[in-house]
């Protein structure tokens, strides 16, 4: 996950959650209203809820954000948040500790853990791969079994 998120509070206009959105390099910020999430506004919502219906940028953040959020808790393992992901459609969740947003879950976050497992399963496969010689085996050397 990614730590610490970004936030804006409700009234934050658009205009300013994307350049926010440009400043940290990241495609969606929650918003907060007394510390309490509201909502999730992400680049696509800015692009087909502001830009494509012409709202002016210094409208309120939460005219375009979705809400309810959709979010999952430290607690959970990976397994829930996959479940999460799957079942929801999203492709970011904000992670929660109680009430308060401590990071967000990207999905992209989650294939990066699919590669490092492969990864780790494969590793000692393939350093018994490299340390074969390159080439057809010889007629000195038999095939091995697998």
């Amino acid at each position: 996950m990614s730590s610490p998120v970004v936030a804006v509070p409700t009234r934050t206009p658009i205009g300013e959650v994307a350049r926010r959105m440009d400043e940290y390099g990241v495609g969606s910020v929650v918003v907060t209203a007394g510390g309490t999430l509201r909502g999730v506004v992400t680049d696509r919502d800015l692009a087909l809820r502001a830009v494509a219906q012409g709202l002016d940028t210094d409208e309120p953040v939460e005219s375009v954000m979705t809400s309810p959020v959709i979010t999952v808790d430290t607690t959970a393992d990976i397994r829930e948040a996959y479940r999460i992901f799957h079942r929801s459609g999203v492709r970011r969740l904000p992670v929660l500790d109680g009430h308060r947003v401590v990071g967000m879950l990207t999905v992209d976050d989650m294939l990066m853990d699919v590669f490092q497992r492969v990864a780790d399963l494969l590793g000692p496969v393939a350093w018994s791969v490299l340390e074969e010689p390159p080439g057809p085996p010889s007629a000195a050397t038999p095939p091995r079994e697998t």
